[in-house]
């Protein structure tokens, strides 16, 4: 049985959906270990190189379901991966 690779695949143009283990320690607004954002990335960056529109999606910590919490907000992520 063959796999079909992301490297297989013509992304030029295809939105991609990237569900990540961006699941990183955050204190204060920052996040401390960028150890999975930094796995994750190669996949990204591939995507985007390809011409690919990339949506990214995650969660962080475990919040309660139907209930916002700011300590749980990605944009700590986002504002780390934009400076990548």
């Amino acid at each position: 049985m063959s796999v079909i690779k992301m490297t297989d695949l013509d992304l030029s143009g295809k939105r991609v959906f990237i569900r990540a283990d961006l699941n990183v320690p955050v204190k204060d607004g920052k996040v401390t270990s960028d150890a999975r954002i930094l796995a994750s990335l190669p996949t990204i960056k591939r995507c985007l190189e390809a011409g690919a529109k990339v949506m990214v999606t995650s969660h962080l910590g475990r919040p309660t379901e139907g209930e916002y919490a700011e300590e749980f907000s990605l944009q700590p992520v986002v504002n780390y991966l934009t400076t990548l």
